[in-house]
């Protein structure tokens, strides 16, 4: 029953922005850690940002200044803004979400750790 479902890809140019959404079932505040992930063709699967429950958030070195992630407790969603998306963004980002049951440490962890994920939605930069 429980549902991650990404939305807001697509294609734009370099330096352009999108916003990514996902709809968790039971709203963000069901989850100790949610996030965002990205696997671009032949690469590992990278952690990109993550919040928990207070609203604390960390960012993979490579999108610091330029990404967003953020959360609506009312409406259900985790979000993504991405600014000044550059060529090497381009991939499959997938949500994520560790229940409230299995992780009780203040830092959100690996994706290991995530029991939850999305099908993904597509995001190209071109140059």
């Amino acid at each position: 029953q429980v549902q991650l479902v990404e939305s807001g890809g697509g294609s734009v140019q370099a330096g352009g922005s999108l916003r990514l959404s996902c709809r968790a079932s039971g709203g963000p505040s069901s989850y100790s850690c949610m996030g965002w992930f990205r696997q671009a063709p032949g690469k590992e699967r990278e952690a990109v940002a993550s919040i928990n429950k207070a609203d604390t958030a960390n960012y993979a070195d490579s999108v610091k200044g330029r990404f967003t992630i953020s959360k609506d407790n009312a409406d259900g969603f985790l979000y993504l803004h991405m600014a000044s998306l550059q060529p090497e963004d381009t991939a499959m980002y997938y949500c994520a979400a560790i229940p409230s049951s299995l992780w009780y440490g203040l830092n959100c962890p690996g994706q290991q750790f995530y029991a939850y994920w999305g099908q993904g939605t597509q995001v190209t930069v071109s140059s």
